[in-house]
């Protein structure tokens, strides 16, 4: 069982209900988070052998580093 924290883009909100209905349909973050699910991370899961609080997934991490680059 992997200690990485769970992905969950269907998180609602109070106004609007989801991420979804906040970004346009071709968004850059929408590219990204296409983009970097389709990455094989193993190498990068495999290895971490976390302790504590459960952390972010790679995946997460990664996609919020090249949306930052990508944004300057």
């Amino acid at each position: 069982m992997s200690n990485f924290r769970p992905i969950d883009r269907d998180t609602d909100f109070l106004m609007p209900r989801s991420v979804d209905e906040w970004l346009p349909e071709r968004h850059l973050a929408r590219f990204v988070v296409e983009v970097v699910g389709g990455f094989d991370l193993r190498a990068m899961t495999g290895r971490y052998r976390g302790s504590g609080q459960a952390s972010y997934h790679p995946q997460i991490l990664l996609g919020i580093i090249i949306y930052g680059y990508a944004t300057g």
